[in-house]
């Protein structure tokens, strides 16, 4: 069976027919991660057209205020002075009637180069695509390019994180890019936001990005952070542990106690999934707990202190604790006393 295609790959192939000139009528950019659907339209707004020719063959709308008449019309247009003419369309999820662009895509102007961005699972507030949808991206397929842009899984984003700086001449270790993941989640365009700002504040010459560059110029802290409490929790340090569980109660603003549960959460769900399914490979292992084949060393060690049953009551141990930081059999105790409980409970109960 052929290995399914990303959307980063996707998104490259893409890129690399504009390069060559080779253009479609049709661009339908769907999904819900937003950096490749702005990857492609950015480079079409930016590059097929000369300055001049712009200012009578390139038109942006936006889906709130546009209607579907609008958008045909400007695409029939013939260009001006100019071998083609883009129209872009953002925020085309907003656009009301939006399966009426099905009349245009029968039979599409060859001079306009029409761009749609749609952000957003389509049909998520239904739960599925309509079928006018459906019939609307089929059609977008056939006769230009249709195409799906999927978030990323977390355990993805260090390797995209690695390969994007890899581009650049810069190289990063896949634990610091993991620890860049946790504490930025997985939007890629906030991602890169952050990588560029770190690359400009590199010391001359420096080509590795260390967790020393991330502490100093993102604000993250290599030694106290929710990666850290995890690792500290699966070797049973309880030293450094509470060292970091006392940074957090002192910064909760930059160490929200729903998203540090959470990740001790994800982490033992985790654990419990290692023991059942200990006779996977190493690959398929890495792929079913969500994690970088790295960082499986340090799993199966945890593994050794805390059986099933252990992960089991923990997991019910930590639901008890989210009730509690929401108000549930918890009158005065705060959030970061409440860690500093669960954490002891964790270690020693």
């Amino acid at each position: 069976m052929a290995k399914k295609r990303s959307s980063e790959e996707d998104c490259n192939e893409i890129l690399a027919n504009l390069k060559r000139k080779i253009y479609k009528p049709v661009y339908f950019l769907v999904g819900d991660e937003s950096y490749f659907i702005d990857k492609i339209s950015d480079y079409i707004s930016d590059n097929l057209l000369s300055e001049s020719e712009k200012d009578f063959n390139q038109v942006v709308l936006y889906g709130k205020d546009s209607e579907v008449g609008n958008i045909i019309d400007a695409a029939r247009r013939f260009p001006m002075m100019a071998n083609h003419q883009v129209v872009i369309v953002k925020e085309a999820q907003h656009l009301k009637k939006i399966e009426d662009l099905e009349h245009y895509l029968k039979a599409p102007q060859q001079t306009t180069i029409l761009v749609v961005c749609y952000k957003g699972k389509p049909g998520e507030k239904m739960g599925k695509p309509t079928k006018g949808l459906k019939s609307l991206f089929s059609l977008a397929g056939k006769v230009g390019v249709f195409f799906e842009s999927n978030s990323f899984y977390e355990n993805q984003v260090p390797e995209w994180i690695v390969r994007y700086l890899a581009v650049k001449e810069i190289s990063i270790a896949i634990k610091p890019a993991t620890l860049l993941t946790d504490f930025l989640g997985t939007d890629l365009s906030k991602i890169v936001n952050e990588l560029e700002k770190l690359i400009i504040t590199l010391p001359p010459n420096t080509k590795t990005v260390t967790a020393d560059h991330i502490e100093k110029n993102i604000g993250l802290s290599k030694d106290f952070n929710r990666f850290e409490l995890t690792k500290a929790l699966g070797e049973r340090d309880a030293a450094k542990a509470f060292l970091i569980v006392d940074h957090f109660a002192k910064n909760p603003s930059n160490n929200p106690f729903v998203v540090t549960i959470s990740a001790v959460f994800q982490y033992y769900i985790k654990l419990f999934k290692l023991h059942i399914l200990k006779s996977l490979s190493e690959a398929e292992l890495a792929k079913e707990l969500g994690v970088h084949p790295f960082f499986l060393k340090e799993y199966r060690k945890a593994a050794q202190f805390y059986t099933t049953t252990k992960c089991f009551q923990i997991i019910s141990l930590l639901r008890e604790y989210d009730l509690r930081a929401k108000g549930v059999n918890n009158d005065s105790t705060d959030q970061g006393e409440l860690l500093r409980e669960l954490v002891f409970k964790i270690l020693y109960s």
